[in-house]
């Protein structure tokens, strides 16, 4: 989970508006705005401080990156193939149409 949805799924949980979570957190409301939407990522200490405001801890984890299995990969990619051939299809315009030149 990114830290967006975290703070998102944090606030949500505890009942919390945008602005109350501001106040408590002790930052902007406008910051909040930010972190959520994922304009800007906070920092572990603000990420913290901004889950532990909600009522909730935060935990981190480190793993290692899934591997790629290209023999699954290749499978899905075939699948997505044969679904997009069934997919319809729109004949061409005999003749390209424009909008109106505005006068």
């Amino acid at each position: 989970m990114d830290a967006a949805a975290a703070v998102r799924l944090a606030r949500l949980r505890a009942g919390l508006t945008k602005r109350e979570l501001a106040r408590r957190a002790h930052t902007s409301p406008a910051a909040v705005v930010w972190y959520e939407s994922g304009a800007r990522d906070p920092t572990v200490s603000t990420l913290e401080r901004l889950i532990t405001a909600t009522g909730h801890s935060l935990e981190l984890a480190v793993r290692a990156p899934r591997r790629c299995d290209r023999e699954t990969t290749a499978r899905r990619v075939a699948q997505v193939l044969e679904l997009a051939e069934h997919l319809p299809r729109r004949r061409a315009p005999r003749r390209m149409s424009y909008p109106p030149f505005g006068r």
